[in-house]
């Protein structure tokens, strides 16, 4: 395996996500923000940040597949969320949830940043997701 999760004992215990991950491989893949668009580019889950976590997490996921990894592979993840507020982490862990079985995401996850910001692409986006692997 190219890539060790772990969470030192120095710090914040328990959270949802690794504090730390080191990748040993030599081929990099990036995913761009993903949101909760299907393969047409229409809207899943309008208004529903639960179905939108997931869906971005399976797009996310499709775009791994395509470079040959996986999210065991995954050293970063990055999440965008439009108007976050704490109030929101139980709808936000709902769609991790919903698909981490269906796309093999770890849990607790990879190391991971969730960023609340006032607007994503449309209007109707209420996250976005970023990832970045590792692989020998």
């Amino acid at each position: 395996m190219t890539v060790r999760s772990f969470s030192p004992e120095t710090l914040m215990q328990p959270v949802p996500y690794h504090h730390v991950a080191v990748g040993t491989g030599s081929r990099h893949v990036h995913v761009a923000g993903q949101i909760a668009r299907d393969a047409d580019g229409a809207p899943t889950s309008p208004g529903d940040l639960a179905g939108q976590v997931a869906q971005a997490l399976r797009n996310t996921h499709a775009g791994l597949v395509s470079a040959d990894a996986s999210f065991t592979d995954v050293v970063r993840l990055t999440f965008y969320v439009t108007g976050w507020s704490p109030d929101q982490i139980d709808a936000f862990m709902a769609g991790v949830h919903e698909v981490a079985g269906e796309i093999g995401l770890p849990l607790p996850l990879p190391p991971a940043s969730l960023i609340g910001v006032d607007y994503l692409f449309e209007p109707d986006v209420l996250v976005e997701v970023e990832a970045t692997a590792i692989l020998d």
